[in-house]
């Protein structure tokens, strides 16, 4: 494959399936020539983007894009719980596959994905576009260097103010199709912990609720599509209109972590804040790291008072969306598929373990708030991916 065009089928061309036009570049080392959705209308997003080469190879069915010889790689951005299904039949038809977080909704389906890519070969790269961010990035380098020690303890606030509209319009609203929000939109929390403070969650503990939206009267009929769109005039929250009809996932939940290091984590999430916003605080038995905003990085290595850091730095994103995230890992998954880099920055064990945290305390918010001991990946998959260079 190395010096080769990359030939692209896109799995899920809507929504997040644009992501895959970032690797759209034809007689530049690869290009998309397939397209699947099961909705017509996710085609006209490409329109321009394919507009001066051929037409692409479209169709409904995932499995045609999985059947044809001229396909080198997939990229699968489809709902949730269809991940694990097509994530193994991708890796059974030996294409390279970029998997879009979550891995799955599972831990036994996560095992068995990592599994399949263990015993065919197939390359496997998760969507952790998280791992690309620069202020993570950033933060990650400071913690690297010493500055604040060895990490000790982890806070993060997650604020999501676009919960309503993203989360509880459409198939994310439902637990048969997510678990729950705490694995979807927590698996880029959980992961950016696990890989800052250098260790998986063992063992977790956990609460949560669905305090707002179950009370919003303004629902669509079930044969109706759901509109995730943002809009900034749906505010307050209880006057959202165009509801899911099933409601069932929790809009608020805080979990306890002890990583397999000793570090002690928590992480709390909201859907109905007036902000957006991503908190992260490491601790070490030096000082402390902690990013005001994903443009501010606040540095504390003496005692001071109200606040004040011994040092704020700034973090400019690159340009592009997410922060510049998805154009580096798109670039990232080309390079491995063609044989010319390494998962070493998106580990699928990371990935796996990330989910397996969010289902575990997922678990204990709706059992009473018990202790969860977190399984780790098998012995044969944790040696296979070392093999690669990835734990």
């Amino acid at each position: 494959m190395k010096n080769d065009e990359l030939r692209i089928g896109v799995i899920g061309a809507g929504g997040r399936g644009n992501l895959a036009q970032i690797a759209h570049n034809p007689g530049k080392g690869s290009a998309v020539t397939a397209l699947c959705d099961t909705y017509p209308e996710a085609f006209k997003s490409w329109d321009r983007v394919l507009e001066n080469g051929p037409a692409p190879f479209t169709t409904s069915d995932y499995r045609k894009i999985l059947d044809r010889a001229d396909i080198d790689a997939v990229f699968i951005t489809s709902p949730d719980f269809l991940h694990e299904e097509m994530a193994v039949a991708a890796l059974e038809a030996g294409k390279s596959v970029y998997l879009e977080k979550p891995l799955a909704i599972t831990i036994e389906g996560c095992d068995r994905i990592l599994e399949t890519a263990a015993r065919t070969g197939s390359k496997l790269f998760v969507g952790h576009n998280m791992r690309h961010m620069s202020f993570v990035l950033k933060m990650k380098e400071i913690i690297d260097s010493g500055a604040i020690g060895q990490v000790q303890c982890v806070w993060c606030r997650h604020f999501v103010n676009y919960g309503g509209d993203a989360y509880f319009k459409d198939w994310h609203s439902e637990r048969k199709n997510t678990t729950g929000l705490l694995l979807q939109k927590g698996a880029h929390d959980i992961d950016v912990i696990h890989w800052l403070a250098g260790g998986y969650t063992k063992r977790v503990s956990a609460m949560g609720r669905l305090s707002v939206y179950n009370r919003c009267t303004g629902r669509r009929s079930p044969d109706e599509r759901g509109d995730p769109t943002f809009r900034q005039e749906d505010w307050p929250p209880l006057s959202q209109k165009g509801l899911s009809p099933v409601i069932d996932v929790e809009d608020e939940s805080t979990v306890m972590m002890q990583l397999d290091n000793g570090v002690l984590a928590n992480y709390m999430q909201c859907h109905y804040t007036p902000d957006a916003c991503r908190n992260y605080t490491f601790i070490g038995d030096a000082g402390r790291v902690e990013n005001v905003t994903e443009k501010f990085i606040a540095i504390y290595k003496s005692r001071c008072e109200h606040g004040e850091p011994d040092e704020m730095l700034r973090v400019d994103p690159t340009p592009g969306t997410h922060g510049g995230a998805d154009s580096d890992i798109v670039a990232a998954f080309v390079r491995f598929a063609k044989g010319e880099g390494s998962i070493a920055s998106n580990s699928p064990i990371a990935a796996r373990n990330s989910v397996a945290a969010g289902v575990s305390a997922t678990w204990s918010i709706r059992n009473g708030s018990a202790p969860v001991d977190v399984p780790p990946v098998s012995d044969a998959v944790s040696a296979y991916f070392a093999g690669l260079g990835v734990k």
